[in-house]
């Protein structure tokens, strides 16, 4: 938990210098794809620091969020063809009846699996680039990321509109815990993916 603390104390710093929503829409934008650190603490730091400019936060992770996200999908969408003879012929357990099995779920709740990864600990980075590989439809793919993501990001910014910088001392106090629960919901989130897919 340490190195989280510090990755903490890190991102707090970005919202005393001009370059936060800059650096929170490049971490957005980033995390969607391929960085593993969300953008959900430099969020947090820069509506600590300037309470009164969280929704223009929570739009800056949101937008950069969809269009990071719509970069994985191009990830999937792009190297799966390139990739899945490899796959087939050399990866035990994956066959090509079993990859058809999987698109046929993944077509009937993709949606909700997008919405889920993107409102959630559900690491989202997954699903975004899953929903390429099966050509998810995309428009559909990006509602569900739009709409889960801003949900997600403006709810942050909601709890600092309402209870202003008072919330950072909760925060604080309880950094440990929040923590490991964020963990917890990160190891469950692994489990959705394991058992829904």
């Amino acid at each position: 938990m340490k190195f989280f603390k510090w990755l903490y104390d890190w991102v707090l710093h970005w919202a005393e210098t001009p370059y936060g929503p800059l650096a929170l829409f490049l971490l957005a934008l980033v995390e969607s794809s391929v960085f593993p650190i969300p953008p959900d603490p430099l969020l947090i730091a820069l509506c600590l620091g300037a309470v009164k400019k969280s929704w223009r936060f929570a739009f800056v992770a949101s937008l950069a969020s969809v269009l990071g996200g719509m970069g994985g999908y191009m990830i999937g969408f792009g190297l799966w063809d390139a990739a899945s003879p490899f796959f087939f012929d050399y990866v035990p357990g994956f066959s090509e009846e079993r990859f058809q099995y999987v698109l046929g779920h993944y077509q009937e709740q993709g949606f909700l699996y997008v919405f889920l990864a993107g409102l959630t600990p559900i690491p989202y980075k997954i699903f975004t680039i899953a929903s390429g590989v099966f050509k998810m439809n995309f428009p559909l793919f990006v509602l569900a990321s739009a709409t889960s993501r801003s949900l997600r990001f403006f709810g942050v910014a909601a709890l600092f509109r309402k209870f202003g910088p008072s919330i950072k001392v909760f925060i604080d106090k309880y950094f440990n815990i929040i923590g490991w629960a964020f963990f917890i919901l990160l190891f469950g989130g692994f489990l959705v993916i394991k058992y829904l897919l």
